[in-house]
């Protein structure tokens, strides 16, 4: 398990860098209801986050199943993330990367939920190393139970990060706003300039890791 969480948390790091759910939590937060709208598109997120990592597990295994090899389609299903990552990394740095929009309408916590629930597909390409994370848990073959044990866990410390959105307001109330906004415009700045090569670390780690599997297991 340590050395499952030591090749999880630098993909968690480059997954937490996202700023599409960052900008739509700073807009819930300034909505007519700050603190139901921000929490209820957080967790929104966060139920479509796992149910998807749950339902590339069960995908992954199931192909594994029909196959001689298991381990074999987990390193080759990683070698991919790995060069679309890559590919993201250039797709990034000519500019056209996705950016949140903000709705135009009135936020209401259902609406919220289900604004969080599809910021997934909103900044795809950001969405990338989750995957990259759901094929180390199972390339470590801890069974299922614990699978999903170390998916949780790995969503936990995800939501943890961007939890700072509601929580602030809950402290801070109304004054927590302007700090979030300057929060929002930082991470947007760093994000831009630090994420394409954490991408490209990251893409390349998963492309040679495969790569190595398939040399030397001929």
């Amino acid at each position: 398990m340590l050395a499952l969480t030591a090749k999880l948390l630098p993909i968690l790091l480059v997954d937490i860098a996202n700023p599409v759910l960052f900008a739509l939590l700073v807009y819930a937060a300034g909505s007519s209801r700050p603190l139901l709208n921000s929490w209820s598109l957080l967790i929104g997120h966060s139920v479509a986050y796992f149910a998807a990592g749950i339902l590339v597990s069960f995908g992954v295994e199931q192909i594994a199943a029909a196959l001689e090899n298991p381990q074999a389609i987990d390193y080759a299903i990683g070698g991919v993330v790995g060069i679309l990552l890559v590919c993201v990394f250039f797709f990034i740095r000519r500019g056209q990367g996705e950016q949140a929009d903000e709705p135009d309408w009135e936020l209401t916590p259902w609406r919220c939920f289900a604004v969080g629930a599809t910021a997934n597909f909103i900044g795809i390409p950001f969405a990338l190393p989750y995957f990259g994370a759901v094929d180390m848990i199972l390339l470590a073959d801890l069974g299922m139970a614990n699978s999903l044990l170390a998916l949780g866990i790995y969503n936990l410390g995800y939501a943890l990060f961007f939890a700072i959105v509601p929580l602030s307001v809950m402290l801070l109330g109304d004054g927590a706003k302007p700090m979030l906004e300057k929060v929002n415009v930082v991470l947007s700045k760093v994000s831009e300039f630090v994420l394409p090569w954490l991408i490209l670390l990251l893409g390349s780690w998963l492309a040679y890791e495969s790569a190595r599997y398939f040399l030397t297991h001929q």
